[in-house]
């Protein structure tokens, strides 16, 4: 099971393409929303999560994913629920993902130190000791870090290259016809 979490004001893209992506990869992924089911996005797209942040299951998760959008963030920084989730699939060897805005997050909780990493340019001093690449998409072991809404596609891709494999991703990729 994959959880994305979701709290007011995250970047749609970047929860989205990824669950679609997921999806398409025969992934079971659930949306888990911070302080109910109905979570609006930054840009006013409302969505209805799957379950709630108090309500994930910790011991089938394969992975945990945070969107950016800086609503979001600062949601998911407020939410013990989510903090807990995160920590615990990290200490469980899980994969831990975020993109955008959200790698401060795993960087608060000392989740990308020595690790390589990427963010949205302009916060890369909120990322602590992280080898910080400038890159669209890294993977260091179980952390994979995107930068931005435009890397949405590759992140997911590279949530779903994680947990089955290049192969699948390729296929998934050719199917949706990206370059």
């Amino acid at each position: 099971m994959v959880y994305v979490i979701l709290g007011n004001g995250f970047e749609e893209m970047e929860a989205i393409a990824p669950v679609d992506i997921l999806r398409r990869g025969g992934v079971e992924v659930k949306t888990a929303g911070i302080g109910g089911r109905r979570i609006v996005g930054a840009h006013g797209i409302a969505v209805e999560a799957d379950t709630t942040v108090e309500e994930i299951c910790t011991r089938g998760m394969e992975m945990i994913v945070l969107p950016g959008g800086l609503g979001g963030v600062s949601s998911i920084l407020g939410s013990e629920a989510a903090l807990s989730a995160v920590q615990t699939a990290w200490k469980g060897g899980r994969f831990v993902a975020a993109i955008c805005a959200a790698p401060t997050v795993l960087a608060s909780l000392g989740i990308t130190d020595g690790k390589q990493a990427t963010c949205y340019p302009g916060m890369e001093n909120e990322m602590g000791s992280a080898k910080m690449t400038g890159l669209p998409v890294v993977r260091d072991g179980n952390l994979i870090c995107g930068q931005a809404a435009g890397a949405a596609v590759p992140f997911g891709l590279a949530l779903l290259a994680a947990l089955k494999g290049e192969e699948a991703a390729e296929k998934i990729r050719q199917a949706m016809v990206c370059p």
